[in-house]
């Protein structure tokens, strides 16, 4: 048998982050004792109608997040346990709104630093309504085979190093939340094992007292003794000797009492626990619990390193009676083991895992990303810019300081081309419409294409055709008519012989002053010759030149689309954010500025 916490055992969890990593710790329980997870709801408002996936075994559980206790248990009628993860300032409304649903028999809260008149109100209520409210700052309730609430018992190893897989014969009440896993472990070594283990956490005022679970334990056959852990502090630990010495109990008693070097100290000292604070005159020393509980007939070890054979003893004496009959240890293969994570299980070179995904480029996996293999910060400091990081990552090479200025000028020379081209079109529309930036500037990319922006990539494959094939550009714009189309790279709306482009002649020039080798820009400042005598604005264009430049600079054909889009994202933005500066309103198209080439207004026919 067990208390509080039972094979019946139905919990709903109030809180978030936390309350879901200690579902989780208590799905790692019920994957040890090959029981069915009994967490069936949160309560968490923020993500009310969502699911809270729990990790059972090497699957998922999905449990349903609700605004409020009520809803859950409406939708949940077994829940009758909450454990409350919420926050100091609002557990005690969390905690009260559970004590006050009638489904609702035990709730255990882990909350630290929850007002002592919130913990008063609080047990106050619970004793009123004859429920168990326990904690605050409580690590938990722990039924060995049957029931974990809260993280109580540690890590999934220590569950089985503790044999909470099968129930023993010791409870285990605590004020401490890590001591409370120390004696567990120790009477799974001295004895075997445990039948509940309790905290009930260390604040002044606690929800319950040692005596009532002291009363709850008498109660339980399977429970041969109880273990508890005291401190200095308040007088639950005196109320528990009177208890105990008022009449022959059944179950043993063993304490400790942790506080003896507080006689070495200033009296009223305060120490980790809100309670652990002796009264200016001695009141709830460490010595004066230890003294009463001994004389109520408690054993009382002389040292907490003495506590483990005093189990012992009590264990074999039990033993002996024929009180307990000693049951033999589950195998080690009959004990389920945990499944590792893919990530652990590598590391331990137990699988190889087919990678999803494959990268030459970056690694962030230390303490900084690295592109190509060079720290970002190393690639600052020693003076690096943002070209060399598109060299990198587009084209895995360290360009030089020229190739980067010829990067940085593209870059500023097509950031933008005003509010009319389609791109800024959609953008500013999307912006009016009052659509967000990211979708904003989205709806402008999604313009890139063969008529805007998007010919830098065909641009510079076929100028690179051209010059690998060594063919004249006669022969080049015979090949483009009869298999391709128009020459992507050639040709403006605006822009012509006696209106040339400056952006170009800036980026001509600037290249050209380099004395490097450009063979595709020569080639297509030929072909602009030739096309441009035909029409005058069939010249080579912004796109054009990016084009033939960059893949003169060693860029793969298949990034030259990438400039323009990185460049023209920067204006974008801009006019994003401009419109937004502006609180510009809805755009509607006017009138005037659509050819209604509809029919004329008609009578419908009848429907035949």
């Amino acid at each position: 048998m067990s208390i509080l916490a039972n094979k019946d055992t139905r919990v709903v969890i109030q809180g978030g982050v936390a309350g879901v990593n200690a579902a989780r710790r208590m799905a790692e329980f019920c994957y040890l004792n090959k029981k069915s997870l009994y967490v069936e709801a949160f309560v968490y408002p923020p993500d009310a109608g969502k699911t809270n996936e729990v990790p059972y075994g090497s699957g998922l559980l999905a449990i349903p997040v609700y605004k409020a206790v009520a809803e859950a248990t409406k939708n949940h009628p077994s829940i009758n346990t909450s454990l409350v993860y919420i926050g100091a300032d609002r557990a005690c409304a969390g905690t009260m709104e559970a004590l006050n649903d009638p489904h609702i028999k035990l709730v255990s809260m882990i909350t630290e630093g929850v007002p002592e008149k919130d913990a008063k109100l609080l047990a106050r209520q619970a004793t009123k309504l004859g429920k168990v409210f326990n904690g605050p700052s409580s690590i938990g309730i722990i039924s060995a085979g049957s029931c974990r609430l809260g993280v109580i018992g540690g890590a999934y190893d220590n569950l089985v190093a503790c044999k909470l897989y099968r129930e023993g014969s010791f409870g285990v009440i605590t004020k401490s939340g890590g001591l409370s896993n120390e004696i567990i472990w120790i009477c799974s070594q001295f004895a075997d094992g445990i039948t509940t283990a309790i905290g009930i956490g260390g604040d002044a005022y606690p929800g319950t007292d040692y005596v009532s679970y002291l009363e709850m334990f008498e109660n339980d056959p399977k429970t041969k003794a109880v273990v508890i852990v005291g401190e200095m502090g308040g007088d639950l630990e005196e109320r528990a000797a009177e208890w105990y010495g008022a009449k022959k109990r059944r179950i043993k008693l063993l304490a400790v009492v942790s506080g003896f070097c507080q006689e070495s100290l200033p009296k009223g000292m305060k120490f980790g626990h809100a309670g652990a604070k002796e009264g200016m005159k001695g009141e709830g020393s460490a010595r004066s619990k230890s003294d009463a509980l001994k004389k109520a007939g408690a054993i009382v070890p002389p040292t907490f390193g003495a506590l483990g054979p005093a189990i012992k003893e009590t264990y074999e004496e039990f033993v002996k009676s024929g009180q307990i009959v000693p049951v033999a240890d589950v195998p080690a293969s009959d004990v389920p083991r945990l499944p590792k994570t893919v990530e652990q299980a590598m590391k331990d070179n137990e699988v190889t895992v087919v990678p999803l995904i494959r990268t030459t480029i970056s690694d962030d996996r230390g303490d900084e990303p690295c592109y190509d293999g060079y720290p970002a910060s190393e690639l600052i400091n020693k003076g690096y810019e943002i070209p060399h990081i598109i060299g990198l990552l587009w084209d895995k090479r360290l360009i030089s300081k020229q190739e980067a200025e010829i990067v940085k000028r593209i870059l500023m020379l097509s950031a933008d081309h005003g509010p009319c081209v389609s791109g800024a079109y959609a953008t500013i529309l999307a912006a009016c419409a009052g659509i967000g930036l990211s979708q904003a500037v989205a709806a402008g990319m999604i313009m890139i294409g063969p008529r805007f922006g998007g010919a830098v990539t065909d641009a510079g494959r076929w100028f690179k055709y051209a010059v690998d094939n060594k063919m004249t550009v006669d022969e080049f714009l015979a090949y483009m008519k009869k298999n391709v189309g128009p020459v992507p790279g050639i040709g403006h709306r605006v822009k012509s012989l006696r209106n040339p482009d400056k952006r170009v002649k800036e980026l001509v020039g600037y290249v050209k002053s380099l004395n490097i080798k450009t063979p595709c820009l020569d080639f297509a400042l030929q072909v602009e010759q030739v096309t441009a005598a035909k029409k005058d604005n069939l010249i080579l264009n912004v796109d054009g030149t990016m084009a033939a430049v960059l893949v003169d600079i060693g860029f793969p054909v298949d990034s030259l689309n990438g400039f323009f889009i990185l460049a023209r994202t920067i204006g974008l933005i801009g006019h994003w954010v401009d419109q937004k500066r502006q609180d510009s309103r809805l755009i509607r198209l006017f009138d005037y500025l659509v050819n209604y080439a509809a029919p004329k207004r008609r009578e419908v026919p009848p429907l035949k």
